[in-house]
């Protein structure tokens, strides 16, 4: 099975040169060089996921119907903005690591599995919490619950795609 998609003619035109100017920049530069710069944001990449995976697994399951005895809205006081900070530290970091090699990076397959995984959270979490509030306290049960299941799938489905970044190619 192929690890790369074949981009169009077309695409290559108008994706090529962004990707290039993205591994032309200072930061992508200094991090191509600098082996402990590289490794520490990727620690920092680790660590914002390990916030968001360590956050929403719990708050999904609650909101699955796991620990009924504990009222969903502690649960979210506290889970959502960890949540929040992980994905925010993640992509951050995330960016500066797919800039090293951002030619590369976007034709594995394994890499556009993620980028889509973590759109589509991203997009399910800001539409539950447009709807349901910050704390999920307008949302019924049956919509979070469907919630909690397509976020369980996107993140968990991120987090195992990132991992195999390294045996791709």
């Amino acid at each position: 099975m192929s690890t790369r998609c074949i981009p169009s003619e077309t695409d290559t035109h108008v994706v090529e040169p962004l990707l290039a100017a993205l591994e032309a920049t200072a930061p992508a530069q200094y991090l191509r060089g600098a082996r402990w710069g590289y490794a520490a944001v990727n620690a920092v990449h680790i660590l914002g996921f390990g916030l968001l995976i360590g956050a929403i697994v719990p708050l999904d399951l609650r909101l699955l119907g796991v620990w009924r005895g504990v009222p969903r809205a502690a649960v979210a006081r506290v889970l959502v903005p960890t949540a929040a900070a992980g994905l925010t530290i993640a992509v951050a970091a995330g960016l500066l690591l797919f800039a090293v090699r951002a030619r590369e990076y976007a034709g594995l397959e394994v890499v556009q599995a993620k980028l889509a995984l973590v759109a589509i959270g991203g997009a399910a979490a800001i539409a539950i919490h447009l709807h349901g509030g910050w704390l999920l306290e307008r949302a019924g049960s049956a919509r979070l619950a469907g919630h909690a299941a397509l976020s369980l799938l996107c993140w968990l489905g991120a987090l195992v795609c990132g991992r195999l970044i390294a045996f791709a190619g």
